[in-house]
């Protein structure tokens, strides 16, 4: 089993860059590299939608639509940490950002329930 601890959120005004982190440990029997990483985000009220994914090597990504361009994806095995660049962030960016491990697959999933492990989130809030 895995476990995965987000950090980077905060609150910050529309238009900056913000780069959340999700650092994975115990993960006896297999490396970081042996898992595919998802991040999601769930505003109040609202589902837990995808944000992005990245394969185990990380030579494959995958954005939801409405992030492409503005969020990257990326990762670094050697510190079993994944990334989430966001830039220009805007209001509606507000929301709970999880990451997530799958054991399973080798590319990326969009739906959270392909997901076996999942970190606490981190807040991220958008406001002037």
């Amino acid at each position: 089993q895995v476990q995965l601890i987000e950090s980077g959120g905060g609150l910050v005004q529309p238009g900056v860059s913000l780069r959340l982190s999700c650092a994975a440990s115990g993960a006896s029997g297999r490396t970081f590299s042996g898992y595919v990483m998802g991040w999601f985000r769930q505003a109040p009220g609202k589902e837990r939608d995808f944000v992005a994914g990245i394969s185990r090597s990380g030579g494959s990504t995958r954005y939801a639509d409405s992030m492409k361009g503005r969020f990257t994806i990326s990762r670094d095995n050697a510190k079993n940490t994944v990334y989430l660049q966001m830039n220009s962030v805007k209001p509606n960016d507000t929301a709970i950002y999880y990451c997530a491990a799958d054991e399973n697959r080798v590319v990326p999933m969009t739906n959270s329930r392909e997901y076996d492990y999942w970190g606490q989130g981190t807040q991220v809030t958008v406001s002037s």
